[in-house]
């Protein structure tokens, strides 16, 4: 099994920045792309950002210059830097890990973007 922890999460003002985080930890043999997808209510969970093993990246058009994905693998940590956060940009935001074409997902962290 496969556990993800995130953190970084809060409410910030339009235009600020926030750093999410997610670490696994339990069997990580195996372990390839991490992620982080997003869920605003009434809509459907989305992609935001993704990132192989070797750094190659994929982001959502609507997040592209803005949002940055790292990832440490030593550490099995995954980053995500969401600069110029807009209102929209409001959502619950979840950690994915794909280990042998199987995706793991974290318990979600709320993002709020307000004044």
């Amino acid at each position: 099994q496969v556990q993800l922890v995130e953190s970084g999460g809060g409410l910030v003002q339009p235009g600020g920045s926030l750093r999410l985080s997610c670490t696994a930890s339990g069997s990580l043999f195996g372990l390839s792309d991490m992620g982080w997808y997003r869920q605003a209510p009434g809509n459907e969970r989305e992609l935001v950002a993704r990132i192989t093993p070797s750094g190659s990246t994929n982001y959502a058009d609507s997040v592209k210059g803005r949002f940055t994905i790292s990832r440490d693998n030593a550490k099995k940590t995954v980053y995500l830097q969401m600069n110029s956060l807009k209102p929209e940009d409001t959502a619950v935001y979840y950690c994915m890990v794909s280990k042998f074409n199987r995706d793991y997902w974290g318990q979600g962290t709320q993002v709020t973007v307000s004044s």
